[in-house]
């Protein structure tokens, strides 16, 4: 066994359990800064390890600095779905939780589940979902204001301030729109990739930039793996004679299945392909969610067709 290196990240600190090859265990804490990277890597050189098969769990932000600084040093990385991790520790009966004993919960997955290594995206698209991301944000923040504004009388003080905010964030999404459309024309792969998206009916500019951000980032073998990483496959659940009603497993980026649930609704309505999927699954009874549900996972597969064969879409090749 190589060594590995169980990471648990927080927003100020990181806590490490460095499992060696004869199985003894090493422990340390560092400031989640360039410089606490540093510290990590003068302590690694002390304990004689040169390279390491280090993980941690995608946890939004906080560990993306400390896994790019891992990858240019040439360890492997591996970054771990939470729900992976937790599930483990429910496999090997762990009871107590803290930052030093999910290190080494971290560590020992590592060292007996050998994840796939990870690799971070080109910089164009680690820029394209920077300003995705705050394009969400942004619309949250307007929905918050609208919500408050539609609640209920106001003073008129705090009426006009909530509608200084609804004016700034909106002038706000539409530089940050402006800048992806720009972002997209300047590199010719994101271009393309946009284009090809877009030629499915029910997927726009706005949705192909999620996808091409948030989901086709990453080298998957099927559409069914795209499908299963945006949580847009049913989890059938069954015990004996009791069975209960699929549903979507929502493991994933939950701005995935946000960004796709509009879209499916427009597909269902101007695309052949999906238009032909409601009609056979409403004559097989199916709810309306369930429909939708499958919608959001043809347009995956559709995406994810039209992006590796490189042609755009044309429902008579998709519905063969």
């Amino acid at each position: 066994m190589d060594a590995v290196l169980g990471i648990d990240i927080a927003k100020a600190k990181f806590d490490v359990a460095l499992l060696l090859p004869e199985g003894k265990l090493r422990r340390k804490s560092c400031p989640n800064t360039p410089a606490g990277f540093a510290e990590l890597a003068q302590w690694l050189a002390r304990q004689g390890v040169a390279l390491v098969h280090a993980s941690l769990e995608a946890t939004g932000t906080y560990g993306d600095a400390l896994a790019h600084y891992l990858y240019d040093a040439g360890h492997v990385v591996s970054v771990l779905n939470p729900a992976v991790t937790h599930a483990f520790a429910v496999s090997q009966l762990t009871r107590a939780k803290t930052d030093q004993i999910d290190a080494e919960l971290i560590a020992r997955y590592t060292a007996t589940q050998q994840p796939l290594p990870w690799r971070p995206a080109p910089r164009e698209v680690r820029e394209l979902q920077a300003l995705v991301r705050r394009l969400d944000a942004l619309q949250g923040m307007r929905t918050q204001e609208t919500n408050r504004l539609e609640a209920g009388p106001l003073v008129a003080s705090v009426h006009a301030s909530i509608e200084t905010v609804i004016a700034t964030l909106a002038a706000e999404i539409k530089a940050v729109q402006q800048q992806i459309r720009a972002h997209l024309n300047q590199h010719p792969g994101l271009r393309d990739q946009r284009d090809l998206l877009t030629s499915i009916p029910g997927i726009g500019e706005a949705t192909a930039a999620v996808l091409i951000a948030e989901l086709f980032d990453k080298p998957y073998c099927s559409a069914r793996q795209a499908a299963a990483f945006a949580g847009v496959v049913p989890r059938v659940c069954e015990s004996g004679t009791l069975k209960a009603r699929g549903r979507l497993v929502k493991i994933g980026p939950s701005r995935l299945r946000k960004a796709l649930y509009f879209p499916a609704l427009a597909a269902l309505r101007f695309n052949p392909t999906l238009r032909a999927l409601q009609t056979r699954m409403r004559a097989a009874g199916k709810p309306k969610m369930v429909i939708i549900g499958a919608a959001m996972r043809k347009l995956i597969h559709l995406a994810f067709g039209v992006l590796k064969s490189g042609r755009a879409y044309d429902s008579t090749y998709a519905h063969s």
